[in-house]
């Protein structure tokens, strides 16, 4: 999906902080448990994550990813369980957007088809489907 607009997004009133390497253990958490895609230690290093905390604990996130040319990927976006439905994914897309766009850059980014819920939201913030595509994940079998 791309974002299909050339101006920011308005904020919401959640609390979206800057991720450092210090929430790295909570990242690798909160992706494990929703499994939003391949994320490891040092995904962080692709840059500019940002999540939104329930006191310490880290609820959402998301970050970037890959950069082509003037295209950026919005990466990791999940939410814990238990917090859905209160806005922290549309929160933390917006901020990703709206940074990308300051930096000249078109977001984008890539949803399963079977994820109704995400969808709905990446489309109420301008977001569209641009082509379907198929990925695989390859990893080492370990010795």
């Amino acid at each position: 999906m791309v974002y299909d607009n050339e101006n920011t997004i308005a904020t919401s009133n959640a609390n979206v902080v800057n991720l450092t390497t210090e929430h790295i253990s909570q990242m690798v958490a909160l992706t494990k448990l929703t499994n939003p895609g391949p994320f490891a230690q040092r995904t962080i290093e692709f840059g500019h994550y940002c999540g939104v905390f329930d006191g310490d604990k880290l609820v959402a996130m998301a970050g970037q990813r890959l950069h082509a040319g003037n295209f950026t990927e919005v990466s990791a976006v999940c939410t814990h369980p238990d917090y859905l439905g209160r806005g922290y994914a549309r929160a933390i897309l917006i901020h990703q957007v709206n940074r990308m766009l300051a930096s000249g850059n078109t977001p984008y980014l890539h949803v399963r088809e079977d994820n109704a819920r995400a969808i709905n939201v990446y489309e109420a913030i301008g977001f569209k489907i641009r082509r379907k595509v198929i990925f695989y994940v390859l990893q080492n079998e370990p010795y």
